[in-house]
């Protein structure tokens, strides 16, 4: 596969659209949809810096999950604490940040960043880092009246039960599935 060129083909508010031309392995032409947050003048800005994060926070034993209203799927799922760096701030300050927005809890210690990985890969070029944490403090609401987001710390048990029955994210769901095997 060789990228041919790329364009623009609509700019919103967060998200930009682009058409990828490729020359495929038969050596015909296609045309691929996917959206950026950043503009995207070449190749070498595909995925080239990482959006934001997702955050696997624990708490006295407990995972944090967020029980949220998700306007793309138009119903409630379970998904990690999450958001996009920006301008100018550190990964370690959107972390905190981010706690702090949608669940009132603060950061106690990180444990590990991971490098960025593809959000939605067959989507876009978006790319996150996946941080683990310890977190302290009492929940509260700090979000914006465009988001409706109901945080909970969870016990394993209350975890695997949430497994069987509920919608989430795949990163979230990846995330408490491990949470419940994992040995203390």
């Amino acid at each position: 596969m060789k990228l041919l060129r790329i364009e623009k083909v609509r700019e919103g508010k967060y998200l930009k659209n682009y058409e990828l031309t490729y020359e495929n392995k038969q050596g015909r032409e296609k045309v691929y949809e996917m959206v950026s947050y950043r503009s995207l003048s070449g190749p070498e800005d595909l995925g080239r810096h990482p959006s934001g994060v997702s955050i696997v926070a624990t708490c006295g034993g407990k995972l944090l999950l967020l029980h949220e209203f998700r306007m793309g799927a138009n119903r409630f799922i379970y998904n990690l604490c999450a958001g996009m760096l920006e301008p100018g701030e550190t990964l370690e300050a959107c972390i905190a940040r981010e706690l702090y927005e949608e669940t009132g809890l603060s950061v106690k210690r990180i444990k590990k960043i991971l490098p960025p990985a593809y959000a939605a890969v067959a989507l876009s070029d978006i790319t996150n880092q996946l941080a683990f944490v310890e977190v302290e403090g009492e929940i509260a609401d700090h979000t914006s009246g465009n988001e409706q987001i109901e945080p909970g710390l969870y016990t394993r048990e209350q975890v695997q039960a949430l497994l069987e029955t509920e919608p989430f994210s795949s990163r979230a769901q990846i995330a408490a599935y491990l949470f419940c095997v994992e040995k203390e």
